[in-house]
């Protein structure tokens, strides 16, 4: 159903967000968050069609409920923590990710994309500030010394013109921003195809992760099965290089196949096909994600394949990374140099899942006959020896390390142990806080939070300086002691059951700084004694320089 919009628009915008996707959407919402107003412009009519991307991560979990996004789209998904292999019908890998009664999220919820751009756009909306346009087609860019000029079309054939001071480009893997620029994506692509068909059918099915490879009831071919809301069944089976695309995507060659591996599961409901698309996977980036005054994010700045489901949630976290430094600089707390690590982090973070998304590729589409050998080679293995099914596993997404950030803080050498070092997302834990039981991760996602471990009844003189900084939005800083025992209150919670101090690597004393996308920045012992790292580490994000 077509969006309405207005006919009438703003000569000028602080952001103008090129495609109204769920990664344009979600980081509208979390720029309006941290109090600054956009215009997205969406060349559709209204949300996708089609399922699309459906897996979401723990992560991406997180970063929608800092737009309070997370409670509709946990309430309508279908949580899963693992997920079984067959090879010619026989199970030959039954993995579960980690997963704990006391989590805030399930590691993945499934549902289909156009609920999350639904969510994104609501909170948008919930919060204000931010000015949706649907059925607007950017069409010219032209960057400017302090801005971007942007035309773009609309439904009646008009043509208007918007002066931004940034332009974020997350219109897509055909983006028109990036042509504009003159930019191409860097790296390959495989020619091995998928066709992806949605149905509905009743199940009663467990929510897993589904993968048969070589299948009786499509000989040769790899078929991946999800459950999603409504009733729906995401299926991906592979075509053979010699199908053409056109014909292979037509009903009357599509409906037989899913009914073959339908009955073949004994899932003998009726059913209904809903959607069908093609897909072949992708490892292309640009190599840097911002040029000037214009920014790259989602699909517009990089494709990654599809198995392992690090595309939208990649794309969500670069809107998570993105939102809270663009805010800085904008609102001139912060020199336009912050954006550059944007870009280092999130290109060496799609980096790392081309690496991840093309060993997952070569195994689920291999390339060439030599990879179609050792692909069977493990497989017919993993049916008499467990100790090779590991190489199964599909390596769902996980969050990257920003290794060798500029935002990372150096530590005395030896002084922690653990893996919650500068550079990781914050470990999550279980906490009692002044509402009730809740989470570490709520605290996150507005502002910079200082982390500090002590039982002792008050927070020493030298560190109330961290107590506030007249900052608001992304600027500010919230200092949280973690108790080991205690009552909480609005500025202290109590771990009462140990995980956040060993997680942390806590002891008496212990000082963590987190960003506001939930990374940790850096990490001091007996902070109280010597606050002036701490104070350093943020003057090296919050300069207060004037708006560029």
């Amino acid at each position: 159903m077509p969006m309405t919009t207005a006919s009438s628009f703003p000569d000028k915008v602080p952001v103008v967000i090129a495609g109204g996707g769920p990664v344009g959407l979600s980081l509208a919402a979390l720029l309006a968050r941290h109090g600054v107003a956009c215009l997205v412009l969406e060349a559709d009519a209204s949300y996708c069609e089609g399922s699309r991307a459906i897996c979401i991560s723990r992560r991406s979990q997180e970063i929608l409920g800092w737009v309070g996004a997370d409670r509709p789209l946990v309430d309508k998904g279908l949580s899963w923590v693992g997920g079984r292999s067959y090879f010619q019908g026989t199970e030959v890998l039954h993995f579960k990710m980690p997963s704990e009664p006391t989590e805030r999220f399930a590691p993945m919820v499934n549902i289909q994309q156009y609920y999350i751009e639904q969510y994104a756009h609501a909170a948008a909306a919930r919060i204000g500030g931010v000015d949706v346009r649907w059925s607007a087609r950017v069409t010219q860019v032209r960057p400017q010394a302090a801005g971007v000029d942007v035309d773009f079309e609309t439904a009646d054939g008009a043509t208007h013109s918007v002066h931004t001071d940034w332009l974020v480009a997350c219109d897509g893997g055909r983006s028109t921003v990036r042509e504009q620029l003159g930019l191409q994506l860097e790296g390959m692509q495989y020619e091995g195809r998928y066709v992806i068909v949605d149905i509905e059918q009743d199940t009663q099915r467990a929510v897993e992760r589904l993968a048969w490879f070589d299948p009786p009831s499509n000989p040769g071919s790899t078929i991946l099965m999800h459950r999603q809301p409504d009733n729906v069944w995401r299926i991906d089976y592979q075509v053979a290089d010699h199908e053409d695309p056109v014909e292979a995507v037509k009903p009357e060659n599509v409906l037989p196949r899913v009914q073959a591996h339908l009955d073949m599961i004994g899932e003998t409901a009726p059913w209904k096909p809903l959607w069908i698309s093609i897909y072949n996977a992708k490892c292309l980036t640009l190599p840097n994600y911002r040029h000037g005054r214009v920014l790259f994010a989602g699909d517009t700045a990089h494709l990654v394949p599809i198995f392992g489901v690090r595309g939208l949630n990649s794309g969500l976290d670069d809107a998570g990374n993105l939102a809270w430094k663009l805010a800085l600089v904008q609102q001139g707390h912060a020199s336009q140099a912050l954006l550059d690590s944007y870009s280092v982090e999130r290109v060496l973070a799609t980096r790392e899942n081309i690496a991840y998304g093309a060993k997952s590729t070569e195994f689920m589409a291999p390339p060439h006959h030599g990879f179609a050998l050792m692909r069977e080679a493990a497989l017919r293995l993993a049916t008499v020896a467990p100790s090779v099914r590991p190489l199964i596993n599909p390596r769902q997404s996980a969050p990257i390390e920003y290794a060798g950030s500029p935002l990372n803080q150096p530590e005395r050498a030896g002084a922690f142990a653990g893996s919650a070092h500068a550079g990781l997302p914050a470990p999550e834990a279980s906490l009692q806080t002044l509402q009730g039981p809740g989470h570490l991760t709520t605290l996150f996602g507005t502002c910079f939070v200082a982390l500090y471990f002590s039982s002792e009844p008050d927070v020493p003189a030298t560190l109330q300086q961290f107590a506030g900084t007249g900052r608001a939005g992304a600027a500010a800083l919230r200092l949280v002691r973690v108790a080991a025992r205690g009552a909480a209150n609005a500025d202290t919670v109590v771990d009462a059951l140990g995980q956040a101090w060993q997680r942390y690597d806590a002891a008496e004393g212990t000082l963590y700084l987190i960003r506001p996308d939930g990374y940790v920045m850096g990490r001091w012992r007996d902070a109280a004694a010597s606050p002036a790292p701490i104070t350093a580490a943020l003057a090296r994000v919050l300069t207060e320089t004037p708006h560029e």
